[in-house]
């Protein structure tokens, strides 16, 4: 034996502590294996009323003998127990995930983080959303967490998501938005299943219903069923996102068994144009690691706030290409998104952006005011409607004042498309009140 190997074996004078779950066994590459070496333990229990469903064996009954088995030799049984687990392994690795490396190949599993638009619909149980439900982004934020911080504040929002297809499943991430059970995920994560459950950190499962999704757009919201007192995680603004800004990701990379990996980065790109099947996306880059099962999971500031939701990677789409892409993952923007979020929720469809039909830009007059100016207005917008002008100047939104394009945005986050906005203007020494029909950008 190695001294390597001597100094990785369990040595059985010591009292050890039993894991909860083992989930992956490693042996010497041998035809008879006779030594565990090195095993990876769960620090928290794996989802325990699916697991016992598809698992062959039931964990606590190996668990019992061995603490008996303590006081007497212990190897043989052990040595059982790895061809057991082993097996146990294959069969959860096939039922709930696909598990393979090379990810512009991973087939039609609705955790695929890389064709996120192969969409089949899905046949999940619906849920008639909460209209008074919304998400919301706090501009505020309180002291730069470290990551551990991060990590005890956000994980306990963040869901473990297994999309059933039929015999077999597939494994994305969730963040928990409210406190009765309103999960946000991808779109692509559900895409072809006809039912689904989620798993929070603790390991307490629920079954969900699908209260909307758009593909498009790829978003989708999900409801825990009699969910109560789940902790939602904090929204943050991703309008104040800057390059450079260090970020976090936690999620399920590869399935179940690296569930709650948290990794980290910084901000790479913001308003990013990824062109993704033909569609457009805008979205935030990132260098923190992702891989399949990261989809739906949340991209978390300094602060543990939630700014964007992990959506797709670059990857190599030729496994023999000389350059290997790394460190390309991209994100939905929150201050974007949460339109799509609040329509789902309220109609269960996504029925478009909500435009006011100008463009603005941000100006500071001759004696230093900064104002908000009109450049063009949209033929036929609600803008064009009601009489807005190029060269008019917008003094304030919903009574709201304005010194920067951000304010109008802040005041449009408010409505959705049907709603009125007022807008007060400034035209040729004049000054009066307009109200503007929000339209969609569809």
């Amino acid at each position: 034996m190695s001294e390597e190997n001597k100094e990785l074996q369990p040595q059985p004078e010591k009292e050890q502590t039993q894991p909860e779950e083992v989930i992956l066994w490693y042996t010497p590459a041998s035809q008879q294996a006779e030594e565990v070496v090195c095993w990876y333990e769960q620090p928290t229990p794996l989802p325990g009323k699916r697991w016992r469903e598809v698992a062959p064996t039931d964990t606590g009954v190996w668990r019992e003998a061995a603490r008996k088995e303590r006081k007497h030799r212990r190897w043989p049984w052990i040595a059982a127990a790895v061809v057991v687990l082993a097996i146990a392994a294959v069969i959860v690795t096939g039922l709930f995930s696909d598990h393979s490396p090379v990810l512009p190949d991973d087939g039609d599993a609705a955790s695929s983080i890389v064709d996120i638009f192969n969409h089949k619909g899905t046949s999940i149980p619906r849920y008639e959303g909460d209209a008074s439900v919304r998400l919301t982004c706090q501009r505020g934020h309180g002291e730069e967490l470290s990551p551990r911080e991060v990590y005890a504040k956000v994980n306990p929002s963040v869901v473990t998501v297994v999309a059933a297809v039929g015999e077999y499943g597939s494994v994305g991430t969730g963040i928990i938005m409210s406190g009765d059970g309103y999960i946000l995920t991808n779109a692509h994560v559900i895409s072809g299943s006809d039912s689904c459950w989620i798993a929070l950190d603790s390991g307490v499962t629920y079954d969900v219903r699908l209260v909307g999704y758009d593909e498009s757009e790829d978003l989708a919201v999900l409801k825990a069923v009699d969910a109560e007192g789940l902790p939602a995680a904090e929204f943050g603004d991703s309008d104040l996102a800057c390059v450079g800004d260090t970020v976090y990701a936690i999620g399920n990379p590869l399935g179940i068994e690296l569930r709650g990996t948290l990794t980290d980065g910084i901000i790479s790109a913001i308003n990013r144009a990824v062109d993704v099947d033909g569609k457009s996306m805008t979205l935030i880059q990132t260098n923190a690691a992702l891989n399949n099962g990261n989809s739906g999971g949340p991209l978390i500031n300094a602060y543990g706030q939630v700014i964007g939701i992990n959506t797709l990677k670059m990857s190599n789409a030729d496994a023999e290409a000389e350059a290997t892409v790394e460190g390309l993952g991209f994100a939905l923007p929150i201050s974007t998104v949460f339109f799509v979020v609040n329509d789902l929720i309220a109609t269960g469809t996504f029925h478009g952006y909500p435009t006011i039909g100008i463009t603005v830009a941000s100006a500071v007059s001759d004696d230093g005011v900064p104002y908000v100016g009109v450049i063009e207005v949209t033929e036929g917008s609600g803008a064009d409607k009601a009489g807005i002008q190029s060269g008019d100047v917008i003094l304030a939104a919903d009574g709201q004042e304005l010194s920067a394009t951000e304010d109008l945005l802040s005041v449009r986050r408010n409505h959705a498309v049907g709603d009125e906005v007022v807008l007060t203007v400034w035209r040729d020494g004049e000054t009066f009140d307009v109200t503007v029909t929000l339209q969609s950008d569809r």
